[in-house]
Formats: C-alpha cells, sequence, structure tokens
C-alpha cells in the first residue's frame, strides 16, 4: 500500500474536506513535494526580505513621529509669540492652543498610520463611529466643550480673574477644552466642567478695580456712637490705601440683644481689599477701648421673685 493509500483509507478523506479523493491525493501530493523540495535559501532571503522593509517602514513611520512632533511644537511656540503680538486674551489663548494642539496630533498620528501601511479610510470610518458611540455615552463631555466655547464668547471670567462658583473660590488659572482650572488661596487645584460653570452663578471679584470693604462693630449699650463713629473714621483716614472718594461712612445698622451694631463702609483698590479689611479689623479691637468704646459680649439679666 502507498503513502497515499495509507492516508485514504477505504476511500474516506483524512481531513473532513469535501473534497474528491483524486483532488486530495493530488493536493497532498503537491504540498509533500514542495516540503521535499523546499528551498531553506531562498525562503530565508525571503523572510529577510519582508523583516528589511518591516523595519524600513517602522524607522520611517518614527522618523516622521518625532520630526511631526516638533513641527507642533514649532507651530504652538510661534502662536504663543503671535498671540502674545496681538495680545490675545489669555483665556482664549489657552483655548485654541489646545485645540490646535490636539487637531495636529491626531493628523499626525493618521500619517504615522497610513506610513506603516494601514488604510487610513478604514480607520477614518471605524474612528467615525467609535467617536459617534463614544459621543452618545459621552454626551456631557460635548456639552463641557460647549460652556468652554460659551465661557470664551460671553467671558464671564478671564485667566487671572478670581471667582466663586460652584462653592469653589479662586484664581482662574487656565480655561481648558472641558474644564476650568481654579487655584484656590491654599493652593487647592479645583478643575469645575465647563458646562456646569457656564450655566452657574459666578461672582467675579476681579471686574471692577474698586471694591468695598464692609465691616460689622459692635459697641455697648450707653457708649457714645458719635465718639465710636469718629474714632472709626480717623482710623481709615489714616490708611493711605482707603479711597477719599468716596468717603469712609459709619452708621448705626442694627439695635441688637446685647449690642449696637455699627455697619463701617469704606472703599479701596481691588487688590488692597484683604489687607485693607484684616488689617483695620485689627486696628478697630486694639484702639477703640482707647477711645472709651466697650465691647460687648451676651449676657442675660436673670431676675428672681421670692416665693411665698
Amino acid at each position: 500500500m502507498s503513502l497515499l493509500d495509507a492516508l485514504f483509507v477505504a476511500g474516506e478523506p483524512a481531513a473532513p474536506l469535501m473534497l474528491p479523493d483524486s483532488v486530495q491525493k493530488a493536493n497532498f501530493a503537491e504540498t509533500v513535494h514542495k516540503i521535499v523540495n523546499l528551498d531553506v535559501g531562498d525562503l530565508l532571503r525571503t523572510l529577510l526580505s519582508q523583516s528589511m522593509w518591516i523595519l524600513l517602514k517602522i524607522a520611517v513611520a518614527l522618523a516622521i513621529y518625532f520630526v511631526g512632533r516638533w513641527i507642533v511644537r514649532r507651530i504652538l511656540r510661534l502662536l504663543d509669540t503671535m498671540f502674545e503680538r496681538r495680545q490675545v486674551d489669555l483665556s482664549l489663548r489657552s483655548f485654541l492652543r489646545n485645540t490646535v494642539s490636539v487637531v495636529f496630533s491626531l493628523i499626525l498620528l493618521l500619517i504615522v498610520v497610513q506610513t506603516l501601511g494601514v488604510n487610513v479610510t478604514s480607520l477614518i470610518a471605524v474612528f467615525s463611529a467609535a467617536t459617534l458611540a463614544i459621543g452618545m455615552a459621552l454626551s456631557g463631555t460635548a456639552q463641557n466643550f460647549a460652556g468652554g466655547v460659551m465661557i470664551l464668547l460671553m467671558k464671564p471670567y478671564r485667566v487671572g480673574d478670581v471667582i466663586s462658583a460652584q462653592g469653589q473660590t479662586g484664581t482662574v488659572r487656565e480655561i481648558k477644552l472641558f474644564s476650568t482650572v481654579i487655584n484656590t488661596a491654599d493652593n487647592r487645584t479645583i478643575y469645575i466642567p465647563n458646562n456646569s460653570i457656564a450655566t452657574a452663578i459666578i461672582d467675579n471679584y476681579s471686574t471692577a478695580p474698586l471694591r468695598r470693604v464692609d465691616w460689622t462693630v459692635s459697641i455697648s449699650y450707653g457708649d457714645d456712637v458719635d465718639t465710636a463713629r469718629s474714632a472709626i473714621l480717623e482710623l481709615l483716614a489714616a490708611d493711605t490705601r482707603v479711597l477719599k472718594d468716596p468717603a469712609p461712612v459709619v452708621w448705626v445698622a442694627a439695635l441688637a440683644d446685647s449690642s449696637v451694631n455699627l455697619t463701617v463702609r469704606a472703599w479701596t483698590q481691588n487688590g488692597d481689599y484683604w489687607n485693607v479689611f484684616f488689617e483695620n479689623n485689627e486696628l478697630f479691637y486694639r484702639l477703640l477701648p482707647a477711645k472709651g468704646i466697650r465691647f460687648p459680649f451676651p449676657q442675660m439679666d436673670v431676675h428672681l421673685t421670692k416665693g411665698e
């Protein structure tokens, strides 16, 4: 019995192929012939040629990537220079820079992938479908992007402004594609989604050049209000940071249970607000008692009646 007959016993193929016996025997014989007459040198040359071609494409792709990254960084530097020369708003500058960086990085990625031999058209189709699916799943991200555009158009705040929004207060450090970054007074970094902050109530402390400083000074019942007013105005007049126009004022605001509450108002430059507030607060406490002004504390009068 021949080798081919042994492999095809009783006319049934050894492999589950629905081909005539003669065709299967011919294919098997051809395969055996190729294996027996295999040219190892030709195989190695073919493998080496293919390997060299693959390595060459990888090297070219890497070269394109690094050169492309250098070009992207160069473009971003040119943009920064142009923004600086034209004095573009810092908020818009940061937003546009991030957008250009993302777009050029995606273009560079497509070029590198195409250099490696991947069909970019199919990749773009797959990417578009994936983007649609991801966009539906992450609709909030698109809303944050739209919120960022709204912030840049409406300009409720800019980079460097001190704002209070969404329960957070701090200095705006950067307006990104999807969030606004602020630094708090205790040096915490807060990321607020643009969609949330664009539709929220924003308290911007940096818009106006002047700010009014308010104090509440409580004096005891029986103390002379005019004496307290004169002493407070004298202290404020000695502070060069307090503006003479509008002039500081002192009014009786409330007759409380244990004190007479005076409202003190003065105007100062925006940047001097907190220093003026805290330093004069301390001066009121230290110097008003010398003028005969007493600071009250809660107290209760209890009257006892002797029972019969």
